[in-house]
């Protein structure tokens, strides 16, 4: 099976990728999309996953005991689980982590970190293609896969990215906001009468209590956001289908006008197709 690894600033996101029939017929399948347009969405062959929190003091060793223990709770012995490793990473030293983590642990197998010089089949339009996150490009090469173009990704992690994909699947950039989190986090930080909430949706637009106003300006003022940036986009890139993804897209998506799918795998789904299209035939989309 493939493992994928996408490490964000926040989280990291770790999956499960069926490699061949045998293994698709004999595993379960995990729904990838719920929420707007889910009903369309297809397993594509993820049979496990898991979101935990990016810890940059891991070491190469700690990072192997945690994914041998994550793949246990599920039964899955690694060294007979893992035929393949894919990383994303937006966080340089975990990068490292990880990569010395798979020449340790898994010298044996295949392993792609996307990066300059990885083969993603998508040409980046960037006036410096290195500048674009690994993230966002396995993004930009899932939704094209999937959804084809032309398309536009809204990551709503800890920074809110717009990434623009066109009708020729070519990466022609986009926008970088602030996240949800970290700004109100910044607001708690700042503001010494304000207090932490849990973000729910409030019972309407004017808030008629602290929690309600900080619910109201985070989920409706950010589900704004979203669809003002997609409104500045579309009218540049023309009509496209417009995708949100990310730890934080079930909970902004569905207080938008313009989103049409939530995909919260995405990332892995792109580096499934990255590591298919460099190592080989057998680990890529039926």
């Amino acid at each position: 099976m493939l493992l994928a690894i996408d490490v964000g600033n926040t989280e990291t996101v770790i999956g499960l990728f069926a490699m061949s029939a045998v293994e698709r017929d004999s595993l379960p399948q995990t729904d990838v999309g719920f929420g707007i347009g889910a009903e369309h969405q297809p397993g594509r062959d993820l049979t496990h996953h898991w979101r935990l929190s990016t810890v940059p003091t891991r070491t190469p060793d700690e990072y192997a005991v945690l994914l041998t223990q994550i793949l246990d709770l599920e039964g899955l012995d690694i060294a007979a689980t893992v035929d393949g490793v894919v990383i994303s990473s937006s966080v340089p030293s975990v990068t490292g982590e990880l990569r010395q983590t798979a020449q340790r642990w898994f010298s044996d197998v295949p392993c792609i970190v996307l990066g300059p010089g990885t083969k993603s089949g998508m040409p980046v339009l960037y006036e410096n293609p290195k500048d674009v996150g690994a993230d966002r490009v396995a993004n930009a090469v899932g939704a094209f896969d999937v959804y084809g173009g032309p398309c536009l990704v809204v990551d709503l992690g800890t920074a809110t990215t717009f990434d623009a994909i066109s009708e020729a699947g070519e990466y022609l950039g986009g926008a970088i906001a602030p996240g949800v989190a970290i700004s109100i986090e910044a607001l708690f930080q700042h503001a010494a009468a304000l207090r932490r909430v849990e973000l729910v949706e409030p019972r309407a637009a004017i808030g008629r209590s602290t929690a309600e106003s900080i619910q109201s300006g985070a989920l409706y003022g950010f589900g704004a956001q979203v669809d003002g940036m997609c409104r500045r986009i579309l009218a540049e890139l023309g009509p496209a289908t417009v995708v949100a993804t990310g730890g934080l897209a079930d909970l902004v998506a569905p207080h938008t006008e313009l989103v049409h799918h939530v995909d919260p795998w995405l990332t892995l789904h792109g580096l499934r197709v990255v590591y298919a299209r460099n190592v080989g035939a057998g680990v890529g989309p039926a």
